[in-house]
């Protein structure tokens, strides 16, 4: 019982001390919030400063941080573009920069983790040296910084180019497809038509690869690499469309050239049927050095003739199996042939007309030779004393050629006129050279010395 009395009272007495307990504390709990006591004063005041300037090295940090994944994507546009010494140079100026980066971050942190500016013991010496440490990392901070700014202002050019680059790529990579398309359009239309133009579907399916390379993509292949394939295949493209577009004019033009040529061929047979009575001419009425040059032009013709006959029958299968090269050039060397054959027979004719013309009258063709020399000399005078030894020497060889030529036309019975019409063609090539010499010298500057 008594014991009994003895708990009562214990319980009792310690309902009644729990109350005054906590009205005890309740001061202490409202006046330090909970989490820290209030230094007050100067205390405070350091624990400000140093969180301010915690606050100003994270800011610093952030835009170090910011402005280094900027020039980061700037380093990548200009390496995925150009390989050139100076981008090499600006990959490895970024790689030290980012090695400075890294000390002074690691600085930063190391200062932001040594001191924890909410904790209740913190006392003013050790928020002044907080303060004095995050200062000196916001400072290390911003001169890196400045270092970045000013290493990315010096990347503008290569910038720049990179960047026109990369604009660059997609139209040409469109560019190229669009053409790929109108050269296969282009040439299904010419297929329609019946012409087969095989040549140009296989270069057409060769360029295949390189559509495949350019749908792989930059990313693959390299930018410049891109760029080119896309300008190659763009101008293959356009090669082979334009081409298809002029199949169908091909071909008429082909038929066209074929049936002019061999109308041609056949005028020509009948034209070299007339040399022989030329040549018969020729040898009645003047010497042998007057025509025995031109004694083969008969048989000559006729063989350019068949050979050329030959070439326009493979033309035309050529034609008939599309083979479009290949009759061109046949085409092109039936033509020679005929030409030839053409100007063959016509030299026999012409010879007679001049040979006549100079055997009635050669006073004509001497004016001619001399007017040529003398207008040379005048010319080769002008503004002189005395002539150039470089242009009088011809035109003084050229006269004693052209008396040669008169005196030997005038010796004998039987006068060898191709010859007489052969020197006096040279003596006015001779004057020609003369004064295209002199002209050529006072268009530069100059007319060669001894006023």
């Amino acid at each position: 019982m008594a014991a009994t009395h003895a708990r009562g009272t214990s319980t009792l007495r310690l309902a009644l001390a729990l109350p005054l307990l906590a009205l005890a504390l309740l001061p202490a709990a409202f006046a330090g919030g909970g989490t820290r006591r209030w230094f007050g004063g100067r205390g405070e005041s350091q624990r400000a400063e140093a969180q301010a300037a915690k606050d100003a090295a994270a800011a610093a940090f952030y835009e170090l941080d910011t402005a280094q994944r900027d020039l980061r994507i700037s380093i990548e546009t200009i390496t995925a573009v150009d390989s050139s010494p100076g981008a090499r140079t600006a990959v490895d100026g970024f790689a030290a920069l980012g090695r400075r980066i890294d000390e002074v971050s690691h600085a930063y942190i190391t200062a932001v983790d040594a001191h924890d500016l909410d904790r209740d013991e913190l006392d003013a010496g050790t928020a002044q040296r907080a303060r004095t440490e995050l200062t000196r990392a916001k400072d290390e901070l911003v001169r890196v910084k400045g270092e970045l700014d000013r290493f990315e202002q010096g990347l503008g050019p290569l910038l720049d180019k990179a960047e026109t680059q990369l604009a660059r790529l997609a139209p040409a990579v469109e560019r190229a497809r669009a053409a790929l398309r109108a050269a296969s359009t282009a040439l299904d239309t010419v297929r329609n038509a019946g012409l087969r133009a095989d040549d140009l579907a296989a270069r057409l399916a060769a360029l295949g690869p390189e559509l495949t390379k350019l749908n792989e993509g930059a990313g693959r292949h390299g930018v410049p690499e891109t760029l080119q394939r896309a300008d190659g295949v763009l101008r293959d493209a356009e090669a082979v469309r334009v081409e298809a577009e002029r199949l169908p004019e091909r071909a008429a033009e082909t038929d066209k050239r074929l049936v002019s040529l061999r109308t041609r061929a056949e005028a020509l047979t009948t034209r070299a049927e007339a040399v022989e009575p030329v040549l018969s001419e020729l040898r009645r009425r003047f010497s042998a050095a007057c025509w025995q040059d031109l004694q083969y032009v008969p048989e000559q013709a006729a063989e350019s003739v068949r050979q050329a006959e030959e070439r326009l029958k493979e033309a035309a299968s050529a034609r008939a199996e599309q083979r479009w090269p290949d009759a061109t050039s046949l085409l092109a060397t039936a033509r020679a042939l005929l030409n030839n054959t053409d100007e063959a027979v016509s030299a026999a004719g012409e010879r007679l007309r001049r040979l006549d013309a100079v055997a009635k009258d050669p006073r004509q063709e001497i004016e001619r030779a001399r007017f040529a020399v003398r207008d040379a000399q005048r010319l080769a005078m002008a503004g002189r004393h005395t002539p150039d030894p470089r242009h009088a020497r011809p035109l003084d060889d050229a006269v004693a050629r052209l008396d040669r030529a008169v005196a030997a036309l005038d010796s004998g019975r039987h006068p060898d006129y191709w010859h007489f019409l052969t020197e006096l063609e040279a003596v006015r090539a001779t004057a020609a050279r003369v004064v295209e010499l002199i002209r050529e010298e006072r268009g530069g500057g100059g007319s060669g010395g001894g006023r």
